[in-house]
């Protein structure tokens, strides 16, 4: 029974994943309930596992019609790979207790300048200077690659964010190009905690099928309704990884 309630949160976590990210605000506290003596390592590679696939769809499907800006990308999903397993090495040596703590006021920070700046993402606005933008992008894959590898809850917002923000994106396209740092992001996760044992892979295919069921929706959803929709769908997601992060690092 555990499975097919898991594999219903997969699905939607594919769905609002697709769009903007934070598919794990959905998934990861499912898992923690469904099997609330398994490691936490444990969960949070199966977790992964079923979600790159999702990910990996949502990012082909964006591919037939948004232009991934590859000259910046390839830098910044390299510094991501790498980012994400140094930080997955980080949180074998210390506690992510203070990142639990100051996650609810970085994305409350988030959502105020995004609700402030009407038009942030409604329009593309890239940078002139190539050399800067893939600079940026490096920079932007270094640090939102580890604090996914090291603690992990809203990076896929995070990188549309940054994106939006840093690279001058639309909402459309950050969340389509930023799918592929995602990707990098997790699979440097997967392949530590695989090599660990951490990942129960019999669990991993009703995930993955799942999340990209869900992932096939949430992209259809993103490319018809354009900017705007996804610009309400990341306040929303956002909104909601507030009040599980508080809940998880202040209340609980």
């Amino acid at each position: 029974m555990e499975w097919i309630i898991v594999s219903l949160a997969s699905l939607f976590a594919g769905f609002v994943d697709a769009i903007v990210g934070g598919g794990g605000l959905v998934l990861v506290p499912v898992l923690f309930a469904a099997y609330p003596n398994a490691l936490p390592a444990t969960l949070l590679g199966t977790n992964k596992s079923g979600a790159i696939w999702g990910t990996t769809f949502s990012a082909w499907k964006y591919a037939r019609r948004v232009t991934f800006r590859w000259h910046t990308l390839l830098p910044a999903i390299g510094a991501a790979f790498v980012g994400s397993m140094l930080g997955a090495w980080a949180i074998t040596l210390v506690s992510a207790d203070f990142l639990r703590k100051a996650l609810p006021f970085v994305l409350l920070a988030v959502l105020l300048y995004t609700l402030a700046r009407k038009d942030l993402g409604q329009e593309s606005r890239p940078i002139a200077n190539p050399a800067k933008e893939i600079s940026l992008g490096v920079l932007i894959g270094l640090i939102v690659g580890f604090y996914d590898g090291f603690f992990g809850p809203g990076a896929g917002s995070f990188l549309v964010f940054a994106f939006v923000r840093i690279l001058g994106f639309d909402f459309l396209n950050a969340a389509a190009n930023a799918k592929l740092l995602n990707i990098a992001t997790n699979l440097a996760a997967i392949l530590l905690l695989g090599w660990k044992g951490h990942i129960w892979w019999h669990l991993v295919i009703p995930l993955a099928l799942s999340n990209i069921v869900g992932s096939f929706l949430g992209t259809a959803m993103a490319l018809r309704y354009g900017s705007g929709f996804v610009r309400w769908m990341f306040i929303g997601v956002v909104g909601l990884l507030i009040v599980r992060s508080a809940w998880d690092g202040l209340l609980s």
